[in-house]
């Protein structure tokens, strides 16, 4: 039997609502209008819908701060994010991936989302209602946290934005169960934005342009090295973009201002300030509704989705056989006065400590502020008795504000003659959200043709509000025992106390059921691996870990009649990590499982229910190599096995936006010898298919896609631009063959897939002096 949990409205990804009475019940089919009301209008976005409802002592070497390493897979570089120690990803126990601003460059990774495609197995998205969303090893969503330097705001499915990726200097990808590093919702594992750092030496500055065949464009201009001022150094950035989609009127303008300035004191104490502003607006795409073949007759597209569903409004109707129609492809169904858009604030600063020969301690203070919004119509449901599309309304902002300070103490001794580093962080904050959101509708709200539709206005917003507050304090413990020069035992455990409080009022004037209220929770989670190096290159490593979060719904969901306890989960790992002697070839290989317990999945777009676990396992490979100076080949694949246990009759189904395999494949040649260098390159990528929806009704089909690049480098010695070191221009081609494929999903709106976008011509310059 199954503890179903009514949840209320229809985007769980952007709001807080809290979340009804527990009702056992086994799955019922999706939609359900009538049970729809001010307090359940059902998660039709993810998070937002949920919500409503003797050895010499060692020399010290504390966390460095990352630079980008010469090996193929970056395995030289420290991943903040996975470890308090100080390890590179060489070194440290799990699999990390890190990928480079260098790479984002060469392969054309304009923003956070399209980055994933650097990271084995690991998929994404640009859902409407939860942007930068990431599935990794079975788990989708807000079960993989989103960092910023480290640094956790909230669920991604709430805070995320659409992100370009010219101020970072890389993103690390921690996968599996990590709460020991990060806290909440790390189930899946973790995504750390790496913000640009200032360097030490010459100041080098760059420019970045672009622009495709959709009109999409980008500007960025950075510069970074040491100032006048012994000892000061600093990195500035500041970029524009509008990413255009192929939907017709949908875009996203992006703008991004940012500084750090460090200071050395002297050579044991080191100070920072950091300071950036973000802001987008613009349109967004909540996806393409599917039809019946039936209906679109010779205009339904094959290879795209397969299979029934069910029209999320009415609950009965039965859409089958789905397709997408060829005529609808780059339609827009939002309202005319439609709206997206954020403005961010972060700040930071701290120092480095190095106390002694064996102490360094670290700290970090931030606060962060963001006001977000959304105005749509954002669910598209074909309905077969009017052949119409059945839309609704929603709305909701935010306002949010972040304050806490991180200070980690690292320790290198010896104990009994063995090398020993350990390193604390305690770690304080609080986090305060307003949620102001459509609170009286009714649904479906108007209907619209499918070829033609009018668009349309918003009409008059019924506000709801709902006031969240969460304190966090935890102390994390890790240490490294050598207890050979080739055989380590490391282990961490994290002790966390979270105090969440909510209150609100409902646009009627009403108070919600079960509010004001507070609850406390006092999880702990661990961590423990071996690693051997038999040979110099060679690391063989085991790992077990947990991780935690609210069962039944996301943290800023919580209400009393749901279920206050937090989920489990657990994995086991085994992997090994290769690197030649002359650095040219690595490789990696991981295999693991993974079991999650109480997990709340979205039902309908009015019920979610706690199913009994997720089991996932599988296998990764990775490896690249650089036979000759001008040559680079690399390739990786994931095996993956998700299912649902001990849930009624979709016991054995396969969570939505999980692919059971997903292969990426890319090579390189440059010409060296010509006076201006050429370099020609290009990747391919395969994804199996995966499912909308928990119950496995709708298929959406496996898809292979292909870039093509070329880009040139001109010295400084043939440009009239004194100091100009070079300049290089790049033509890129994506998606090569316009494939049609479905690349994404948000489950809480079963109607619907997001398309990927087809073939596009991009040209670029970039210039560095």
């Amino acid at each position: 039997m199954l503890a179903v949990v009514e949840t209320s409205d229809p985007a769980w990804a952007q709001s807080a609502q809290p979340l009804g009475p527990v009702v056992v019940s086994p799955p019922t089919q999706r939609g359900n209008t009538a049970q729809r009301n001010a307090e359940t209008r059902g998660p039709a976005k993810r998070a937002r819908r949920a919500a409503h409802q003797s050895t010499p002592t060692p020399v010290p070497t504390p966390a460095p701060a990352p630079v980008t390493a010469s090996t193929p897979l970056n395995s030289g570089v420290v991943a903040a994010s996975a470890t308090l120690l100080g390890l590179t990803v060489h070194e440290t126990p799990a699999s990390v991936e890190v990928v480079s601003q260098q790479r984002m460059q060469e392969q054309g990774y304009r923003t956070t989302t399209e980055a994933a495609q650097g990271a084995v197995g690991v998929l994404s998205g640009d859902a409407g209602g939860a942007f930068g969303s990431f599935s990794m090893r079975g788990f989708t969503g807000s079960e993989v946290t989103v960092l910023y330097n480290g640094i956790w705001i909230g669920p991604q499915d709430i805070t995320s934005r659409v992100m370009d990726s010219s101020s970072l200097q890389q993103i690390e990808f921690l996968k599996g169960p990590s709460s020991i590093m990060s806290g909440l919702g790390a189930i899946g594992g973790s995504v750390n934005y790496v913000s640009n750092q200032p360097t030490t030496g010459p100041i080098r500055n760059q420019l970045d342009t672009s622009i495709d065949s959709l009109g999409t464009y980008r500007t960025h201009f950075g510069s970074g090295g040491s100032t006048t001022l012994p000892g000061l150094d600093y990195r500035f950035d500041i970029g524009t973009s509008k990413v255009n989609s192929f939907i017709d009127g949908d875009y996203q303008q992006l703008s991004n201002v940012s500084g750090q300035l460090n200071y050395r004191v002297n050579e044991s104490f080191k100070v920072f300030g950091a300071i950036e502003y973000k802001q987008d607006d613009g349109h967004a795409y909540w996806g393409t509704p599917l039809t019946t073949t039936t209906f679109s007759g010779p205009f339904s597209t094959h290879g795209v989705v397969a299979g029934s569903a069910i029209n999320t409004f009415d609950g009965v109707t039965v859409i089958a056989p789905v397709t997408i129609d060829s005529r609808t492809v780059d339609t827009n169904y939002n309202v005319a006065d439609n709206s997206v858009g954020a403005k961010e604030l972060w700040l930071r600063g701290g120092f480095e400590w190095n106390v002694s020969d064996s102490v360094t301690i670290k700290n970090q203070a931030y606060a962060y502020g963001a006001r977000r919004h959304w105005y749509d119509s954002e669910t598209y449901a074909f309905d077969t008795a009017t052949s119409m599309i059945d839309r609704d309304r929603f709305f909701v902002t935010h306002k949010q504000q972040v304050i806490g300070d991180n200070t980690d103490v690292i320790w290198n001794t010896s104990f009994f003659g063995m090398e020993n580093r350990l390193a604390t962080q305690f770690s304080v904050s609080r986090n305060d959200i307003t949620f102001t959101q459509e609170g009286g509708n009714t649904y479906p709200d108007d209907s619209v043709d499918v070829l033609n539709p009018v668009p349309g206005v918003y009409g008059v917003q019924s506000p709801d509000v709902r006031n969240s507050h969460l304190t966090d304090a935890a102390i994390s413990v890790e240490d490294r025992l050598k207890l050979t020069p080739t055989l380590s035992l490391i282990g961490g455990i994290r002790v966390e106390d979270l105090t969440l409080s909510r209150d609100g009022v409902n646009f009627d004037g009403s108070i919600p059921a079960g509010q004001p209220f507070s609850t406390t929770w006092n999880p702990v989670s661990y961590r423990g691996a071996i690693t051997f190096e038999p040979i110099k290159g060679l690391m063989l490593y085991g790992m077990y870990a947990t991780a935690y979060d609210p069962a039944a719904a996301g943290i800023f969901s919580v209400t009393p009649g749901t279920s206050l306890e937090l989920t489990s989960a657990r994995i086991y790992e085994a992997g090994l990590k290769m690197i030649s002697d002359d650095k040219r070839a690595e490789a990696t290989f991981a295999a693991y499982d993974i079991v999650r317990n109480n997990v709340y999945v979205a039902l309908t777009n009015a019920v979610s229910t706690l199913a009994g676990e997720v089991h996932t396992k599988g296998v990764e490979l990775s490896a690249a190599v650089r036979p000759i100076d001008n040559v680079k080949i690399w390739g990786n694949v994931a095996l993956t096995q998700s299912r649902y246990g001990d849930f009624d009759v979709w016991t054995g189904n396969t969570p939505s936006n999980v692919a059971p395999i997903v292969i990426t494949a890319g090579a390189s040649y440059r010409f060296n010898d010509w006076r201006w260098p050429v370099e020609i390159g290009g990747s391919v990528r395969h994804v199996g298919q995966r499912y909308l929806f928990e119950d496995d009704l709708t298929a959406m089909l496996p898809y292979t896609t292909a870039d093509l690049y070329a880009f040139v480098d001109i010295p400084g010695r043939d440009l009239r631009w004194q100091g100009l070191e070079t300049m290089r221009v790049t033509f890129r081609v994506r998606n090569i063959t316009n494939a049609l494929y479905a690349q994404w999903s948000d489950p809480g709106y079963p109607d619907q897939v997001y398309l990927g976008a087809p073939r596009t011509f991009e040209l670029s310059a970039s210039a560095k002096w």
